[in-house]
């Protein structure tokens, strides 16, 4: 029986979630993929604080110390910014470790580098969950465009601002009021401005846009307007026309080839696909040319949403075949 050994790099609540996941699950995977996984280093900022009981000695501040790992076979990367996660992640490749993200804000800017680089090394990269937690957009995604070619996207791509939307249009409060309770809950940060402003949205649309489209538009073109911009009359309006309004990140392929997209605050009526979406769920609505529009539609954060579909990206890896040069 051969021991796969993996690293984690962040260990808050994605990183926790890998970790239970992959333990709580060892005998699952074995049976499954042929193989035990065994978690070998985790990287943090502190390695003094133990967040998970018996993890202290799994535990490193320096990303020396994971690639120098013996037989290191996997990179979890649960980071949140563009760097150190991205230099972290290449050098990983280039030690022939596969490698799984849930950053989109690394993955938005710096994905197709990424992707060309573990091709050339002959592994594999996940990103499921950058996108939309536990909603299987990527995989779904790739499925249908072996044949299909997408024509556009429209998502609700942040549970945060869709649990905010939610809560004004049923309970009637301000927006103050919805995002206070959305940061009590814990759906929010305590600076919740890259979720209300649009811009988290923003970067899992442009990841979508390199999926679907092979390329991504001029970010400096897309319109990105937050939900801070609706007031309660907006809503009680919107209310009495039986119309909703949902935060929708937009992506499109014009007639010209022109590719243009826009994250703002959209009214939709009871025939869109999003206009049941509600609480902190994702959605993504997919038009295409030869199956028509589809919806898929879930959890879009938490550690174990988010989590599983981290390790289901490695054993979809594993099932390809190890040391291939796949992507997923």
């Amino acid at each position: 029986m051969a021991t796969i050994k993996a690293a984690i790099l962040g260990f808050g609540t994605v990183g926790q979630g890998i970790y239970h996941i992959l333990k709580e699950r060892k005998q699952e995977l074995l049976e499954k993929l042929g193989v035990e996984l065994e978690v070998a280093k985790i990287l943090v900022t502190d390695a003094s604080k133990e967040r998970v009981q018996n993890t202290l000695h799994l535990m490193t501040e320096s990303i020396e110390d994971v690639l120098a790992e013996p037989g290191l076979h996997v990179v979890f990367e649960a980071i949140v910014n563009e760097e150190p996660a991205f230099s972290y992640l290449k050098r990983a490749v280039e030690h022939k470790c596969h490698v799984i993200t849930a950053n989109k804000v690394m993955f938005a800017k710096r994905g197709q580098e990424l992707e060309q680089l573990a091709k050339e090394h002959g592994v594999g990269v996940g990103y499921e969950a950058s996108v939309a937690g536990g909603v299987p957009v990527i995989k779904t995604l790739k499925n249908i465009l072996l044949v299909n070619n997408a024509q556009r996207i429209q998502g609700i791509l942040n549970g945060t601002t869709n649990f905010i939307l939610t809560k004004m249009r049923i309970e009637n409060v301000p927006f103050e009021e919805a995002l206070s309770e959305a940061q009590r809950l814990g759906y929010a940060e305590a600076d919740p401005y890259n979720d209300v402003s649009g811009q988290d949205a923003f970067k899992k649309l442009m990841i979508l846009s390199s999926l679907a489209f092979g390329e991504q538009p001029n970010w400096a073109e897309i319109e990105v307007i937050g939900v801070d911009t609706i007031s309660q009359t907006d809503m009680e309006a919107a209310n009495l026309q039986n119309l909703r309004y949902r935060h929708v990140a937009e992506i499109e392929r014009l007639a010209d080839g022109t590719l243009v997209g826009k994250v703002t605050p959209l009214l939709v009526d009871n025939v869109h696909p999003l206009y049941s979406i509600d609480d902190v769920n994702n959605a993504v609505t997919v038009d295409t040319d030869y199956i028509g529009t589809i919806t898929l539609v879930g959890p879009g954060a938490g550690m174990y949403p988010t989590a599983s579909v981290m390790v289901e990206d490695y054993a979809a890896i594993m099932l390809k075949g190890v040391g291939q040069a796949v992507s997923i």
